[in-house]
């Protein structure tokens, strides 16, 4: 399949994507929810254009090729370094590269970039411009409704049409404000109300583009309410803290019921990438770290979680610790409730 025809059938809806979440979404846990989702668009952390540039490229950009469909999320504000950075990244071969416009953390607005480029949006404008003038695959935009004083139902038609005439392939929208001081990122992402409603009016004054949700989505249920609207709908700490329900998108989202979840597999797949991990100088949790949220609800979830929560830290421990968590659940019982997200923090 060519570049051209491979980006002509990218997002083609619905698509269920896992939120870009710093310090979260790295390549062991992409390459984790891949085994539990073969369809589910994943997005990386969010990385600088200026780390890709100046920084230790390999580390930052590379991946697993079992990842794919995998999104790259740049932060940055200045079209020429972002430029830069999408012609690096090329070479590694993302499906998508993503512009952060929704993160609220104050390390993130000292460098001019993440949500509080809401309140430039010509700024934005043409860093997707340049980007869509050097990249390959599909140039995407992730941002709220509007940041502090801002009136999002004015403000987000003009940031859409925006973005849409610079040519983007598709626009996220969390449907929140994000207030840039007094709230801190959890805080941003529970106390400013939703408002889908209003996601939901721009899909329909804009037909023709792709337009995903985000945003207090805690569950398959409300991921499917959502896609009767829009085109994609994006999981964050919900998908992350209860793993087990990325294991019912490819039936319930693609329907796609060919390649059920095979537990056993899981493990053995883990168990090998753990030890190749290892062997490459890393340590067991930084994968394992990842997979404390699987079998929410399941009995036996408790003994897991302790397993890989206190034992996989310490120095020379084994792969086949996941073994023994794994053995701990009964899976066979299936998990007792159904939807709970695990926290406080269940969506990004």
């Amino acid at each position: 399949m060519s570049v051209k025809q491979k980006n002509a059938n990218y997002f083609r809806a619905p698509v269920f994507a896992v939120a870009p979440m710093i310090d979260w979404t790295d390549r062991h846990c992409r390459y984790f929810h891949r085994q539990l989702s073969s369809n589910a668009l994943l997005y990386t952390e969010m990385v600088v254009a200026d780390a890709i540039i100046h920084g230790p490229r390999e580390k930052l950009l590379s991946f697993n090729e079992a990842e794919h469909p995998v999104a790259l999320q740049l932060g940055g504000s200045d079209p020429g370094k972002l430029v830069e950075a999408v012609r690096i990244a090329s070479d590694y071969g993302y499906d998508e590269i993503n512009l952060n416009v929704g993160c609220p953390s104050d390390r993130v607005q000292s460098g001019t970039f993440g949500a509080c480029l809401m309140q430039t949006p010509e700024v934005v404008e043409a860093c997707v411009a340049a980007m869509k003038q050097v990249a390959t695959v599909p140039v995407t935009v992730k941002c709220r409704i509007g940041v502090d004083d801002q009136e999002p139902a004015e403000v987000l038609p003009d940031f859409l049409a925006r973005m849409v005439g610079a040519g983007a392939d598709a626009i996220w929208i969390h449907a929140r404000k994000a207030w840039l001081k007094g709230l801190s990122p959890k805080e941003n992402r529970e106390i400013p109300p939703l408002d889908y409603e209003l996601v939901y009016r721009m899909k329909r004054e804009n037909p023709d583009v792709f337009l995903g949700i985000n945003g207090g989505i805690s569950d398959l249920d409300q991921a499917l309410a959502h896609l009767s609207v829009m085109d994609g709908v994006m999981l964050g700490r919900a998908g992350y803290h209860n793993a087990t329900l990325l294991t019912e998108v490819d039936r319930r989202i693609y329907g796609d019921a060919s390649n059920p979840v095979d537990w056993d597999r899981v493990r053995d797949v883990m168990i090998a990438y753990a030890e190749r991990v290892i062997a490459s100088g890393g340590r067991l949790n930084h994968v394992t770290r990842h997979m404390v949220g699987l079998f929410q609800g399941f009995a036996g979830a408790r003994r897991y979680r302790q397993i890989l929560s206190s034992e996989a830290t310490k120095p020379g421990v084994s792969p086949d610790l996941i073994a023994e968590a794994f053995a701990a659940v009964d899976i066979s019982g299936g998990p007792k409730t159904q939807g709970a997200s695990g926290s406080s923090e269940a969506a990004e």
